[in-house]
């Protein structure tokens, strides 16, 4: 049979169109997406809730403009006394990873965890970090309410250096999973940041050791037991356990005051992001000087559109402390 040019045309014309409807049809068999949490969208930024801000801050070191970063607390809320909204807990489910300290600092992220999106990657900053309890501290610790103090247990391991370079590096692994495109970024970032952080470790080290006496009274809760073990600071507190949420009593108070005036303390120390009652009692009674420790929960709006970077805060703490413990020598 004689095959015309016009016919060719037709065949071919119905060829692609098979094609075209076999293509179509074979979507149908193709296996169901993979719920593993990683971000295959080049042009999606991912989107990250860290839930403290030592946490954020040390993401923003490692990730740069990668991802977007959101601190969950408001800048200026005290840590302990939060709690998640429901907008909150929405965002944390939409977020393509959640970062969080630990049950024994943030109890409500148990439940979070339990009721999570699987595809958010879910972070423990902390894994691999040692905690102490308040008897391994030797911190004062009559208070039984498990909600109120942490389950006995120290949550405040991020003052330590050392800690917080192991903070730093589950977070870029965190990173490097669901971000394999930027592996190399991340871990780049992450050794230059935990090199400062080593640098700062020895740099508080070798301050704080030309001192003979290191002695401080810090009129907050137990937020620096790390820091104090680590750089062997003897730390005195009028307050019992790790959380600010239960008043000290007039007897703790009093024996501050007292401790102050034997031992010539001219500096009184106290936390950021809530109301120096405590320390302005003691600094009244013993004309010391009133001067903040910052214990990096949390940051000032302020302070968050400035920048402040955790490293600025324990270079600060430390010109702080020498301050105090000169007065002291």
């Amino acid at each position: 049979m004689k095959i015309t040019k016009k016919r060719i045309s037709v065949l071919m014309i119905l060829s692609i169109l098979l094609l075209a409807t076999t293509g179509c049809n074979s979507t149908k068999t193709q296996p169901a997406a993979s719920n593993k949490p990683t971000v295959t969208d080049a042009t999606k930024q991912i989107q990250v809730i860290a839930t403290l801000f030592p946490q954020y801050d040390f993401t923003k070191a490692i990730a740069g403009d990668k991802v977007s970063v959101r601190l969950l607390m408001p800048p200026g809320t005290e840590a302990h006394s939060y709690e998640p909204t429901p907008k909150d807990l929405v965002d944390i489910k939409n977020a393509d990873v959640f970062i969080y300290t630990s049950f024994a600092m943030e109890p409500w992220v148990e439940k979070i965890i339990a009721e999570a999106n699987p595809n958010t990657l879910i972070i423990d900053a902390t894994e691999g970090v040692k905690y102490y309890t308040a008897k391994e501290m030797g911190i004062p610790n009559h208070d039984n309410d498990s909600d109120h103090d942490h389950n006995g247990v120290d949550p405040h391991v991020w003052l330590d250096p050392a800690n917080a370079s192991i903070m730093a590096g589950n977070i870029a692994k965190g990173l490097m999973k669901i971000d394999a495109d930027n592996a190399n970024f991340y871990k780049e970032n992450l050794v230059a940041y935990q090199a400062d952080l080593t640098a700062l470790d020895l740099e508080i080290a070798d301050t704080l050791g030309k001192f003979k006496s290191k002695e401080i009274i810090f009129a907050g809760h137990f937020a620096f037991g790390y820091f104090s073990k680590k750089y062997d600071i003897v730390y005195h507190s009028p307050y019992e356990g790790f959380s600010p949420d239960t008043e000290p009593s007039p007897q703790n108070i009093a024996a501050m005051i007292d401790l102050m005036k034997s031992e010539k303390q001219k500096v009184v120390y106290y936390e950021e992001l809530i109301d120096p009652k405590i320390a302005r009692v003691i600094a009244s009674e013993t004309d010391a000087e009133m001067v903040m420790l910052h214990a990096a929960h949390n940051v000032s709006k302020e302070d968050l559109s400035m920048g402040l970077t955790y490293i600025q805060i324990m270079k600060e703490n430390l010109l702080k402390l020498k301050k105090g413990l000169a007065g002291h020598e």
